[in-house]
């Protein structure tokens, strides 16, 4: 069983603890998300979460019956208790509706499509370009990803309520607009638009980051908790950030750029074209940098190859190998101090393909973290890693289409 596999095993998907702040949610809408984070859910549990009454329960569950999103099913765990009819739960029905995930890289290109409740039923991948490209270009290289992923799953884009994207860089997710990304030869790209152009479908674009993000909080650990943070290192070091059971993006949507937090006055060069960014001491990018100047360590097949030969070096005890990856360790222990020290989280994730490199999480540099902050003896912040593979972020970038999914879809009654 993969990850991805791994967390769908879970019962139910989405955040687990309800928004009570939430005005914007309708009650329906509360009721079927509700029911879709438990797996099945009575209609009493339903009105004691939400802190409505048993009648508006009914009621609101009759509807989304009678539309197709829920149904009756056996209540296995009240199976015993009570004479008569046999208890019943609701359940969303899986197949009234369908959504597909896209995670755009610089190495590979990852697909899912998941039915309403987050499962996944086909997956694809596909080299990626690694040159910059134009918004163009690059909906020309995605376009067979989406096809074929359609032609496995035996779907048509008639039967996708919705797409999500996720891409590094600086995206207004209200927009669909990418205002940087280190994939793009464009500025203020109109990512969104052009691939809703393609595929005929409502696309919705968010950064990496919040990306895996959202997989952590629909599918992961952060199901159940009210604040998190995930802090991303791959070829970019990006973040995300849970406040009160939902994302946080800032005012304009793009904030929490935890890579190009300042660490150094005047220090190295980062792919944002300024110095001293925390990604330019970590990122892979930095690494390789590091291994070809201290070590002579490169090779044509990239930056990938590369950063496997520096780890096969330091394991072998190559302390000059050894030596790049406790620096990065360092860097790494300062910025999420800072995280700590700013936002309080009640657990910060590490994520990334990078958290194989046990040098980057090893005991010391999570020590340093807790000296680093305030009062680091009272209660310290849990950190946890999870090296996720590629399909998790496109997973997560299904959260996004699941999301608008349904408030286009089961939030408003049936006329």
């Amino acid at each position: 069983m993969n990850e991805v596999e791994a967390q769908a095993a879970a019962p139910g998907c989405g955040p687990i603890l309800p928004d009570h702040n939430d005005q914007s949610r309708s009650l329906r809408k509360q009721v079927f998300e509700h029911v879709r984070a438990h797996g099945t859910a009575a209609r009493a549990d339903t009105a004691r979460a939400l802190s409505i009454s048993a009648g508006s329960v009914t009621g609101i569950a009759a509807e989304l019956i009678t539309d197709g999103f829920l149904q009756e099913v056996e209540d296995v765990a009240r199976q015993g208790t009570s004479r008569g009819r046999p208890p019943v739960a609701l359940a969303v029905v899986a197949d009234s509706f369908h959504v597909i995930g896209v995670n755009i890289s610089d190495r590979v290109h990852s697909a899912v499509l998941t039915d309403s409740v987050g499962r996944i039923l086909a997956e694809v991948t596909r080299p990626a370009d690694q040159q910059r490209r134009s918004v163009a270009e690059l909906v020309t290289e995605v376009e067979p990803l989406i096809a074929q992923l359609l032609d496995v799953a035996g779907k048509t884009e008639s039967d996708i309520a919705a797409i999500g994207i996720g891409i590094s860089g600086m995206v207004d997710n209200n927009t669909g607009v990418v205002e940087w990304s280190p994939l793009l030869t464009e500025t203020n790209a109109e990512l969104g638009a052009a691939f809703a152009t393609l595929t005929n479908c409502p696309v919705f674009v968010d950064n990496d980051a919040n990306i895996v993000t959202l997989a952590e909080l629909w599918f992961g650990d952060g199901r159940a908790k009210s604040d998190f943070a995930v802090v991303t290192v791959e070829h970019g070091v990006g973040m995300g950030l849970v406040l009160n059971n939902r994302l946080f993006r800032g005012a304009r949507g793009m904030g929490l750029e935890l890579g190009h937090t300042k660490v150094q006055l005047d220090g190295a060069l980062c792919r944002c074209g300024q110095r001293g960014c925390l990604e330019a001491y970590l990122a892979d990018y930095a690494l390789t940098r590091e291994a070809a100047t201290a070590l002579g360590v490169t090779t044509s097949q990239g930056a990938n190859v590369s950063l496997e030969v520096l780890f096969a070096e330091a394991k072998a005890g190559n302390r000059a190998a050894k030596a790049i990856f406790d620096r990065a360790a360092r860097y790494l222990s300062l910025g999420l101090a800072n995280v700590v020290q700013l936002f309080d989280p009640g657990l910060i994730i590490l994520s990334g393909e990078r958290m194989r490199y046990d040098y980057l999480y090893a005991d010391d540099m999570l020590s340093e973290v807790h000296k680093l902050t305030l009062h680091p003896g009272n209660n310290p912040c849990e950190i946890a890693t999870h090296a996720w593979g590629g399909l998790v972020w496109a997973k997560g970038a299904t959260a996004l289409a699941l999301t608008a999914a349904t408030d286009s879809l089961v939030g408003v009654s049936t006329p």
